[in-house]
């Protein structure tokens, strides 16, 4: 028992040791969470608490229940393997495994993933024969998940429109599918396992006698109907129900988009009258620097439960932070600091580059591949790789060479025009008989195949007449909206973050042609720098990234960084608009998970901390200009190391006001060009008579071609040419 406790600190001790009470233990970011759950249940079955039966962890990734598994096998004398550890589908499965007569279910039934369950509804919508364009097959999933996670069967859904009844009938039809076919989604799972324990007192009473401890991992990422889940099994904290230990870290909530509700937290503490609130506040991971700044910058926040990571490490190095005139130039200079660290004999694998939205990571990308250096996207897909990318390459493929086969059979279907399987098989007849391209069999067919495909074939036509005189920046906006790429996207629920890949693709091309050292008659020839272009894509999307297990910098969101920590992180982009981003920047709840994503992303490095920003960015294909992050603004002064001396430039305060001015960080540099606002700045808050209420988050332009682009909330984000839009400031 004593090896067992060894190395605890007072804090972990306590958590430990606690009696057989409910308890919340707010775990800062590197505090040893993961240790305090395990040694927890170790130590509830080596003093005879509870038998290893008789106990319920749940965590939410399988590698983090395989990881508490190995690390209980090596604490405990017993194999840990008849516990119910996993995470809440898992367990979920495992309950309607045992129970699938009670449960409505076949003995063998299936479950659907995210791919599995779009092709479900596709196939149903084909068969009630439901226009896909105004019910889109991914929307109609969103809309089905988020009822089913809210607890809500089709009969509960209220409906206030004919849209909405519409959609709450394909759920009912979508219900009767699967039940049918003896099928469930990964949101049936939770709901039917609560409603099985919830209508089924005696299966209920069962397992809120067997399990006598329930511990939950990460506790802030719980859904409504998880912690209902939880409360159910725990008797609703009823004297003599189960033990309830969750572990999490209000200020590590950044899953809302997904459904988290870190209000779950404070419920908790207030309906089973939690006496235990133990904080975790020893970090074992970072230097002091970096964890006051994380503390700084949460502080702001108003709604968290409150703790204050400190360590016994020493301060550590200063944050060191670096302002850039562009985006390009940014991510030059990230690219010559990594080269200086692995000079200095830093493991490229212990270098990770953060960035908000995924959309950043091309120019990033572009300037490790032209330098050599071997990366790896993390839980995502090169830039080039990505499916967005890929379909408008293989329209761009297609105007450049209408004879690529390969681009052509990509998207002659994307978006769906209504050419099917069978279509595409008598085209590909005819195209051995005739020995062409696919391109040039259409004019072979006829019938409706014939009549399909030619509409297809004439779309191309136009975009390829349409484009010839067009720069290439335009003739990739143009070809995006032509083939209905931003149409389709934009209908999406989850669309924004292609949309934006696809504006950045823009930004490939405008570099591309900056960098070009194409003569001047060519730079006169899209297509034939297109092709040029299009070569550039395919080398950047080949085999530079590093072979699994190679030794590489690390890109990622930081969404996808958190649980996750490196020697040295570099943070891009912080920029108003882009972190916190420009959709959060007017509603409160929305700002404060900003925050949170700041606070994780800060807390991933060990050693060296860097931020970046940029004074100007390419978005949408043209330059943009923004204020330095509200939240570098909250880090203080003392921490920071800057690279270059800052000049006053653009600056959001909390109160949303700002100023702009230049920056350099070369002495012989010219200023950027700035744009005239006419008295107005970047950041401001300002009114309009139709939009309401905004905030200036971009501009560009001078005199009568100046314009702001505004972020007015509920009623979108607006470019506005100052001339004509009467702004009112705030």
């Amino acid at each position: 028992m004593s090896n067992l406790l060894a190395n605890l600190n007072n804090e972990q001790m306590q958590a430990v040791t606690l009696p057989p009470q409910h308890a919340l233990i707010l775990a800062g970011a590197g505090s040893g969470k993961t240790r305090v759950l395990t040694t927890r249940i170790a130590w509830l079955i080596q003093t005879g608490q509870v038998d290893p039966s008789g106990l319920l962890a749940v965590t939410f990734t399988n590698k983090a229940a395989k990881e508490m598994l190995a690390r209980l096998s090596a604490m405990l004398p017993v194999s840990p393997r008849g516990m119910w550890i996993g995470t809440f589908h898992g367990l979920c499965n495992r309950l309607l495994r045992a129970h699938y007569r009670d449960a409505g279910l076949p003995q063998l039934f299936q479950i659907l993933d995210s791919g599995d369950q779009l092709a479900a509804i596709k196939r149903l919508l084909k068969t009630l024969n439901i226009d896909d364009e105004k019910y889109p097959p991914r929307d109609l999933q969103h809309f089905i998940n988020g009822q089913k996670e809210a607890g809500n069967r089709p009969a509960a859904v209220e409906a206030w429109d004919d849209h909405t009844r519409q959609r709450v009938m394909l759920y009912t039809e979508y219900e009767a599918q699967c039940q049918r076919e003896g099928v469930v989604d990964f949101a049936e799972l939770l709901l039917r396992s609560y409603e099985l324990l919830e209508r089924h007192e005696p299966l209920r009473r069962h397992y809120q006698r067997r399990f006598r401890h329930i511990l939950v991992d990460e506790f802030q990422d719980t859904n409504r109907l998880q912690y209902r889940w939880l409360k159910l099994l725990a008797d609703d904290g009823r004297e003599g129900g189960a033990a309830l230990f969750c572990v999490g870290d209000d200020d590590q909530s950044i899953y809302r988009f997904r459904g988290a509700e870190v209000g779950n937290m404070r419920d908790f503490e207030r309906e089973f009258r939690v006496a235990n609130v133990i904080r975790l506040e020893q970090n074992y991971r970072s230097g002091g620097n970096i964890l006051d700044a994380a503390n700084a910058i949460i502080r702001y926040n108003a709604n968290r439960l409150g703790k204050n990571l400190w360590t016994d490490q020493g301060a550590g190095e200063p944050i060191r932070v670096f302002e850039a005139f562009s985006d390009g130039d940014e991510a030059r200079w990230i690219v010559e600091e990594i080269q200086s660290l692995v000079r200095d004999g830093a493991s490229r694998g212990e270098i990770a580059l953060l960035y908000r939205s995924n959309a950043q990571s091309r120019v990033l990308e572009h300037q490790l591949f032209s330098a050599g250096i071997p990366y790896r996207v993390y839980g995502g897909l090169r830039f080039f790789e990505r499916q967005e990318i890929k379909h408008a390459l293989a329209y761009l493929r297609l105007i450049a060479n209408p004879d690529d086969d390969t681009a052509f059979a990509r998207v002659v279907n994307f978006p769906a025009r209504g050419i099917g399987a069978r279509s595409l098989e008598s085209l590909q007849d005819a195209a051995r008989t005739f020995n062409t391209s696919l391109y040039a069999t259409v004019p072979h067919l006829s019938g409706k195949p014939g009549t399909v495909l030619a509409q297809f074939v004439r779309l191309v036509e136009t975009l390829r007449t349409e484009t010839a005189p067009l720069p290439l920046p335009e003739l990739v906006d143009h070809v995006l909206h032509g083939a209905g790429l931003r149409d389709h996207y934009l209908a999406e629920k989850e669309g924004r973050e292609r949309l934006e890949n696809l504006d950045e693709l823009l930004n490939a091309a405008a570099n591309f042609v900056a960098e070009s050292d194409a003569d001047a008659e060519t730079l006169k020839q899209p297509h034939a720098l297109l092709a040029d272009f299009l070569a550039h894509a395919s080398l950047e999307a080949g085999d530079h990234q590093a072979e699994q297990g190679a030794e590489a910098v690390q890109l990622m969101t930081v969404h996808s960084a958190k649980g996750l920590e490196f020697n040295a992180v570099f943070l891009s982009g912080l920029e108003e608009g882009l972190f916190p981003h420009e959709n959060s920047i007017l509603e409160t709840e929305g700002l404060e998970e900003e925050r949170r994503l700041m606070y994780v992303a800060v807390t991933r490095a060990r050693e060296r901390l860097y931020i970046t920003c940029a004074q100007s960015r390419m978005l949408h294909g043209q330059t943009r200009y923004h204020p330095r992050s509200r939240f570098l603004e909250e880090i203080p002064a003392g921490l920071l190391k800057w690279l270059a001396p800052p000049k006053p430039r653009a600056s959001a305060s909390t109160s949303g006001s700002a100023g702009y001015s230049s920056s350099s960080y070369r002495a012989n540099a010219a200023p950027a060009s700035r744009p005239e606002l006419g008295g107005l700045r970047i950041g401001q808050g300002v009114s309009h008579a139709r939009f309401g209420q905004g905030v200036i988050v971009a501009a560009e332009g001078s005199g009568s071609d100046a314009r702001v682009q505004v972020n007015f909330g509920p009623a979108g984000i607006k470019w506005l040419l100052l001339g004509v839009a009467k702004l009112d400031p705030i």
